[in-house]
């Protein structure tokens, strides 16, 4: 019988790193013989990078509403679980992905004000059960993650493009969704060395 594969998650406000992390990890995981399959929110699928261009490029000519915007995230997580999510798990394969559902309850729950507790159901609607095992929280304040993200440079993205009393909502929320959850949620603070911040996630990790 084929041993379930751990889900492994990448959270956290802007500019922190978290595409990088979470790269470095699967490259780490893969070094040490786990076969491991990286993805990412929104997006992951077809579908879900179609979605992707809409939400954060209005790629349809217009920009959603706010309610739209949750359902075009919530649409790109289900197809993302049942395509790539579940039957990696399955396989026995371990999952690292960038962003997941707790994503839209920081952003559009904590961020836009919706309903946090509505917007738990939709995300356990869409996701079916596939809870993350680890959940990584590179937290750090948000004028220290801006900076970050003018030194890398390129045009901002909708969601980036939000004022920074959002973006303090937001983080504020991923902290509470922390105490929440304690028994998922990993803080870790991403200002260091590059290297040494992987060797932090490597550590807990193992641990988990």
């Amino acid at each position: 019988m084929t041993t379930r594969g751990k889900f492994i998650t990448f959270e956290g406000p802007e500019g922190g790193g978290k595409t990088t992390q979470a790269k470095r990890l699967v490259e780490r995981l893969q070094a040490a013989g786990q076969p491991v399959v990286y993805t990412r929110e929104p997006g992951g699928t077809p579908t879900g990078e179609a979605i992707r261009e809409i939400l954060q490029h209005n790629k349809a000519g217009e920009a959603p509403c706010a309610e739209t915007e949750v359902l075009l995230f919530a649409a790109s997580r289900a197809q993302l679980v049942r395509h790539v999510i579940i039957p990696a798990l399955e396989r026995g394969d371990w999952v690292v992905c960038d962003r997941f559902a707790d994503s839209t309850t920081a952003y559009q729950g904590y961020g836009r004000g919706f309903s946090v507790e509505q917007m738990i159901a939709i995300n356990e609607f869409a996701i079916d059960g596939a809870q993350p095992d680890l959940t990584i929280l590179l937290d750090l304040p948000v004028s220290d993650g801006f900076a970050r993200l003018q030194q890398r440079g390129g045009k901002k993205d909708r969601i980036e493009s939000e004022a920074l009393d959002f973006h303090e909502r937001v983080r504020a929320g991923y902290l509470e969704l922390a105490q929440r959850w304690p028994e998922r949620f990993r803080i870790v603070d991403p200002r260091g060395e590059l290297g040494a911040v992987a060797e932090e996630i490597w550590k807990l990790v193992r641990r988990d």
